[in-house]
């Protein structure tokens, strides 16, 4: 414990700061965790409003010196780095769930075109005669 009225001031302010910061940087790290879970259980919209609520979290530390602004740029690139493979891992499973889709659609067709009889056509020659 410090001897000097100043210095012993100066240790109180300091522990009230480190609990208002510790709060702050544990909100941040809570906001990450939930927006990695949700990412990784590919909750894709409720994974989008969670890094939102990150990245926010991220900056206000940042803002009020609690983690430095490159350490909260690098959290969030990261962050959008799982973010943005999750998302596009989902839309190019869609767009094999579609091309499949459409492929038996084309076979259906094919089969039902096959299956069906055409109606024998006459030859165009024998047409005109008859409308002499």
């Amino acid at each position: 414990m410090p001897k000097i009225k100043q210095a012993q001031k100066q240790a109180r302010n300091s522990e009230k700061r480190q609990l208002r910061n510790r709060a702050v940087g544990s909100r941040a790290k809570t906001f990450i965790t939930r927006a990695e879970k949700l990412i990784f259980a590919g909750e894709i919209e409720s994974a989008q409003a969670a890094v939102a609520e990150s990245i926010s979290a991220l900056d206000r530390a940042a803002e009020k010196g609690i983690i430095h602004p490159s350490n909260a740029a690098r959290r969030k690139s990261r962050l959008m780095k799982k973010l943005n493979q999750v998302q596009a891992q989902a839309s190019a499973a869609e767009v094999v769930e579609e091309e499949v889709a459409e492929a038996e659609g084309a076979e259906e067709k094919e089969e039902a075109a096959e299956k069906k009889p055409k109606a024998e056509k006459k030859p165009k020659a024998e047409k005109k005669k008859k409308r002499q």
